[in-house]
């Protein structure tokens, strides 16, 4: 495994893209500063281009990197869910490409709680893309197999890591509105995320 994350991390330093483990579903990895790769990242999915992309980080410092305007909220959600299988929406920061947010204002991050792409981020110095690793419009992937009958070699690197512990996409919540949105709710659920907001939720 170590070697395969090793020759993952050189694909993504040169703009390739690989997909990977990680605690929800299986993910499809780029150079989140990498136009080139991210677009690659939209047509191995045949992905609307309008379809915001999520982001991967490797511990809660990355966030000011890719968010601003942070509510305290987010740090509470954060130092509770993350990492795991809660991913919130920010504003943008200066440095995410209008690419990843499908020329929107707002940026969608994640800590995974799984050490194959937390090595990838941290051998890339970046984040990377999080999307899940299917055509869009497909079933979410938990295990390499899956990755493989959808993508096949459209991706420059499958990670096979077995199948996913959690199996089900992670919970996204916006917190650029008010009161905040669940988008989509995954593992984490609404009385979850209230026990910690101690605010209504849409």
């Amino acid at each position: 495994m170590e070697k395969l994350v090793e020759r993952a991390i050189r694909i993504l330093k040169n703009g390739g893209i690989v997909a990977f483990p990680t605690d929800t579903v299986y993910g499809l990895g780029a150079n989140a500063f990498n136009e080139d790769a991210v677009l690659r990242v939209y047509e191995a999915k045949a992905r609307p281009r309008n379809f915001a992309l999520t982001l991967l980080l490797a511990d809660t410092s990355q966030i000011k990197l890719v968010a601003e305007n942070i509510p305290t909220m987010a740090w509470k959600l954060a130092e509770r869910f993350m990492p795991g299988a809660l991913t919130i929406v920010l504003n943008k920061s200066m440095a995410v490409s209008n690419m990843i947010t499908g020329e929107g204002n707002t940026v969608a991050i994640r800590i995974p709680n799984h050490p194959v792409p937390i090595a990838l981020i941290k051998g890339l110095g970046a984040p990377i893309t999080g999307t899940s690793a299917n055509i869009s419009g497909e079933p979410s992937p938990i295990t390499a197999e899956d990755v493989y009958k959808q993508l096949r070699r459209k991706v420059d690197l499958i990670i096979d890591g077995g199948k996913c512990p959690i199996g089900i996409s992670s919970t996204v919540l916006d917190l650029t509105t008010n009161p905040p949105k669940i988008i989509r709710e995954g593992s984490i659920t609404r009385d979850q995320i209230m026990s910690i907001c101690k605010c209504p939720i849409d």
